[in-house]
């Protein structure tokens, strides 16, 4: 049950020694910062995350870059030539064209080989979510369930995959779009501190407005409380922008009312802290339902 491999992106923001332990292949995705490029890696090789975000704070921007047709196939052509089949788990269409990208080259390397099964899910999360997402599914693959069983595994329950976030500095937002240049100059004025989430097709929506930092951490575990499926027994994700200690201070609420035990906690990787920025922090877990 074990003649396949799971790929996933940077994006998911998974911390390296699990990429090792899960025995996952992870997608470098490419961003540029001040005009010099970089790829994202979970050992952070080529810029360390607490790096990229001290340029963010600078004042310097950052572009990314969608994962092109050429460069999956490049990635998992080795495991398809070695007979393994392939279940790549992507990062949410509903914020990258990553996806579509895939689904193109995948009918290449199918005609290239015909005899491999190469299985596509769009998880619709991102950061630790997508991470959340492919650690469920490599757990199942060391459990010994089968590529289709896992793929039908995640399709049924990545809509119960929650992701909250909050962010530090609105005028990343604007750049991206999320919210205007006037609701980011109020915003900030005030101390508000918007709280989000991916909804059902991927997407990144604000749902809330909090005055003050500690406050809106405390909505992320609020919104938890609300929806989780038994707590006790999830492990879970917490996700930062260069804010360990925020990031902590989520993980002791988390554990003192809802009696989580295990917690994984990892930076933010380049790719999505270039639209989210420095001060991030998400909080992701199975929920009954994303909202």
């Amino acid at each position: 049950m074990s003649n396949y491999k799971i790929v996933t992106d940077s994006t998911s923001d998974l911390p390296a020694f699990l990429t090792e332990e899960l025995e996952l292949h992870v997608i470098p995705m490419l961003y540029t910062v001040d005009g010099k490029d970089f790829l994202n890696t979970p050992d952070e090789r080529y810029l360390s995350s607490h790096d990229f975000y001290e340029q963010l704070r600078a004042g310097k921007t950052s572009t990314t870059t969608q994962i092109n047709g050429e460069i999956f196939k490049d990635e998992v052509r080795p495991y398809l030539l070695d007979g393994l089949d392939v279940l790549y788990l992507g990062f949410s269409s509903g914020l990258s064209s990553t996806f579509s990208s895939v689904m193109l080259a995948t009918e290449d390397l199918k005609e290239e080989f015909p005899d491999r099964k190469i299985v596509l899910v769009d998880t619709l999360a991102a950061s630790m979510g997508e991470g959340l997402i492919v650690w469920h599914a490599a757990m199942r693959k060391k459990q010994g369930m089968s590529i289709d069983d896992v793929a039908t595994w995640v399709e049924e329950n990545k809509l119960h995959l929650a992701h909250w976030f909050t962010v530090d500095d609105l005028n990343h937002l604007k750049r991206g779009g999320r919210v205007s240049g006037a609701a980011a100059f109020v915003g900030t004025m005030l101390n508000i501190k918007p709280v989000l989430h991916v909804d059902d097709e991927g997407h990144l929506i604000p749902v809330d407005k909090i005055r003050g930092r500690r406050k809106s951490l405390e909505e992320l575990v609020a919104r938890m409380e609300k929806t989780a499926i038994d707590p006790s027994e999830q492990t879970v994700f917490i996700s930062h922008g260069d804010a360990l200690d925020d990031a902590k201070y989520v993980e002791k609420l988390v554990r003192e009312r809802l009696g989580v035990q295990t917690v994984y906690i990892n930076p933010i990787g380049p790719v999505i802290g270039s639209h989210s920025g420095p001060g991030t922090i998400a909080l992701f877990f199975l929920a009954n339902k994303r909202l």
